[in-house]
């Protein structure tokens, strides 16, 4: 059926590699740097108190653990065909190749909706953070420019919202060379503040507010490593970056895999000196690392945190703006969205019309509209993409066993499956309103793909000219 034609891996690379594809500029440092930049954030310096104070208590650690292997077992899967297809768009080009067009479609639709939900709440969370600091210096916004639209509250514009926004699209426009470079250094920042915690801290640990480890039962560390698992999922971002990698079948599954491992140790280890610090009561506060240093009377610590936080929160950001600008890239070049937002620069081959698009709809739904009841559909694209991905793996292992994989998932079809069933917990685990509001940005995909995106496809009007459409769709 049309619907479901694919594309082959050799028309994949035919498009990454020609006139249309993206500067090849990234090695394995970049990448993990992307994935720690993308994942170290509220994470760990918001969501660890909360899931202290509230569900697992000092066995928050096993939270951790515990998401970050379900997340690891998706970022196998990612790893896997990262190697095999070193092209943009991510989870929407691997289902491009495996199930077809209308399920890449879906998927593409859905991951717009996730990293525009995503750059728009970390946008809000940077503004309240920096808003944090600025009153630290006795300094305010007027009431009118510090939230998003609530006259009630008396806030119609989020105008630190929409200043790093812009700030960060302007890095964007300079081409991913130069904006690695920059997201590089303000991670290695960010990772030596956190390292300056787990240093101060281990010295004001007390074995004793470790006990009880579990207050909450298993069911508190299970209800726990839930809510930790958000930490985790941008790693997926990182293979946005497939087609700028200059080695993408060494280095991808590099920086997927060792972005997820050096965060999954550092949540755990400032879980541990967290909780052995201050009592896990305690710990339900928007800024809990800073308040456990302040706890101990190591101030000087704690203003670093805070400068952390909101270097974390940047990073967090760039990374998941620098994913939208390649999803937006990837769709448009397959006709599925109009063509001109494809668009690269002569010189950079920097697709400038989508970094400008993903700046516009970051900006209005950061600066206006108040997102925090619709947060968690962030969450939900994100658990759909792990399992589409996931079943992919499965599927192309008996598809196409023929091609080359210079990384292959262990275990297969466990680990795809365990992926699938921990996402698919997740998944049916959260809010009706997130469903629903789900179903709808579903509903509008569909509309669009079949009043536009069919007729466009590049794919499509190919196979129209070619007297043998089989020779695209297989490889063959």
């Amino acid at each position: 059926m049309e619907l479901f034609r694919k594309k082959s891996m050799d028309y994949m690379l035919q498009q990454a590699n020609g006139k249309k594809g993206l500067q090849k500029a990234l090695g394995a440092f970049d990448l993990t740097m992307l994935g720690i930049g993308a994942v170290i954030g509220t994470g760990i310096f918001v969501l660890t108190g909360v899931v202290a104070a509230n569900s697992a208590g000092p066995a928050i650690i096993l939270s951790f653990i515990f998401s970050g292997l379900a997340c690891a077992f998706a970022a196998l899967c990612y790893s896997e065909f990262a190697s095999m297809i070193p092209a943009s768009g991510s989870a929407y080009t691997y289902s491009y190749t495996t199930f077809g067009e209308l399920i890449a479609w879906i998927l593409g639709w859905d991951l717009i909706l996730e990293y525009g939900l995503a750059c728009s709440v970390v946008a809000s969370g940077w503004s309240a953070y920096f808003q944090e600091l600025l009153r630290g210096f006795d300094l305010q916004l007027p009431a009118l420019f510090s939230g998003a639209y609530n006259p009630a509250k008396g806030s119609y514009v989020d105008l630190m919202a929409v200043a790093i926004v812009f700030l960060l699209s302007a890095v964007l426009l300079t081409g991913v060379k130069e904006s690695s470079r920059i997201n590089d250094i303000m991670v290695i920042i960010k990772i030596a503040v956190v390292l300056l915690f787990i240093v101060v801290g281990v010295f004001y640990v007390r074995p004793s507010n470790w006990s009880p480890f579990m207050p909450f039962g298993f069911n508190g560390v299970v209800q726990g490593a839930a809510t930790a698992f958000l930490a985790y999922i941008g790693f997926d971002a990182v293979s946005s970056a497939s087609e700028e990698v200059r080695n993408p079948q060494r280095d991808m599954p590099i920086g997927i895999l060792s972005s997820l491992a050096v965060c999954m140790v550092l949540y755990i280890a400032v879980s541990a000196v967290l909780t052995g610090m201050i009592p896990y009561t305690k710990l339900n506060v928007g800024d809990p690392v800073a308040f456990a240093l302040r706890f101990v009377h190591q101030n000087w610590a704690a203003g670093f945190v805070s400068l952390g936080a909101i270097l974390g929160i940047t990073t967090v950001l760039f990374v998941m703006m620098y994913g939208q600008t390649r999803l937006f890239f990837a769709i448009s070049r397959d006709g599925l969205l109009p063509k001109g937002i494809s668009k690269l620069t002569d010189k950079a081959k920097t697709p400038t019309r989508s970094i400008i698009l993903t700046w516009l709809m970051a900006t209005v739904f950061s600066a206006v509209i108040p997102l925090n009841q619709l947060a968690e559909l962030t969450n939900i694209g994100t658990l759909f993409a792990f399992i589409v991905v996931s079943l992919g793996v499965i599927v192309l292992r008996h598809t196409r066993p023929d091609i080359k994989r210079n990384f292959r998932v262990p275990f297969v079809p466990v680990i795809p499956a365990l992926a699938v069933l921990t996402c698919g917990y997740l998944m049916i685990n959260l809010s009706k309103i997130t469903w629903i509001g789900f179903l709808i940005w579903f509903a509008i995909g569909m509309v669009i793909y079949f009043s536009y995106g069919y007729r466009h496809s590049v794919l499509g009007n190919i196979e129209k000219q070619i007297s043998e459409p089989s020779q695209i769709r297989s490889g063959n």
